[in-house]
C-alpha cells in the first residue's frame, strides 16, 4: 500500500507539488520579504567573516591598517541594510482585504492576487540572492585590501575602487527588487 492510497482525505498533501500550488499569495509574499531579508543578512555576515578575519591577521604585522580597513566592513554591512529597505517596501505593500472572511468571494481579482503574491517572491530572492553575491565579493575584495595595504600603504586606495564596484551589485540587486515588486499590489476588494 502506498502513501497516496493512506492519503485519502482533501486535507492530506500528496506532495511538493501540491503544497506550492495551493499556499496562499500572502504566504509567498510573507516568504519573498523572509528571503531578502535572511539572505541579504547571510551575505553580509559572510563577507564581514571574510575582511575581518584577514584584517585582524594582517593587522599583526602593520597594525596601521586597523582603523582605515574598517571601511571594507561598513560596505559589507551595507548588504544587510539594502535587504532591510526591501523588507520594509515589501511588507509596506501586502494589503488585507477590507471585509475579512474565512473565504474570498468569487468575483475577486484572482489573477492579481496570485501576481502580487508571487512577485514579491520573486522581487525578495532576487535581491536576497544579490546581496549574497555582493557580501561575499565584497568580503574577497576587503580580505584582499587588508591584506594588500599591510605590504603596500599605496595599493589600499586601488582595492578599494574594486570594493566599491563589488558593493554596486547589491544596489542593482535592490534596484531590480523594486522593479519587480512595483506592480505588485494585492487586491482588498471584489471586482466589481
Amino acid at each position: 500500500m502506498t502513501y497516496r492510497d493512506n492519503c485519502l482525505s482533501s486535507y492530506c498533501n500528496a506532495g511538493w507539488s501540491e503544497v506550492l500550488t495551493h499556499m496562499s499569495p500572502y504566504g509567498y509574499a510573507n516568504f519573498g520579504i523572509a528571503f531578502g531579508l535572511g539572505l541579504s543578512v547571510v551575505g553580509a555576515a559572510w563577507g564581514i567573516w571574510l575582511t575581518g578575519s584577514s584584517l585582524v591577521g594582517a593587522a599583526v604585522k602593520a597594525p596601521r591598517i586597523r582603523s582605515k580597513n574598517l571601511i571594507s566592513v561598513i560596505f559589507c554591512e551595507a548588504t544587510a541594510i539594502y535587504g532591510v529597505i526591501m523588507a520594509i517596501i515589501l511588507a509596506n505593500k501586502i494589503k488585507k482585504p477590507d471585509e475579512p472572511s474565512s473565504q474570498l468571494p468569487e468575483n475577486w481579482d484572482w489573477s492579481g492576487f496570485y501576481y502580487a503574491g508571487y512577485g514579491m517572491f520573486s522581487s525578495g530572492l532576487s535581491v536576497g540572492l544579490t546581496n549574497i553575491a555582493s557580501g561575499v565579493s565584497v568580503g574577497i575584495a576587503g580580505s584582499s585590501c587588508a591584506i594588500g595595504d599591510a605590504q603596500d600603504a599605496s595599493l589600499f586606495v586601488k582595492i578599494l575602487i574594486v570594493e566599491i564596484f563589488a558593493s554596486a551589485l547589491g544596489i542593482f540587486g535592490i534596484i531590480v527588487g523594486i522593479i519587480q515588486s512595483n506592480a505588485c499590489t494585492f487586491p482588498i476588494a471584489a471586482l466589481e
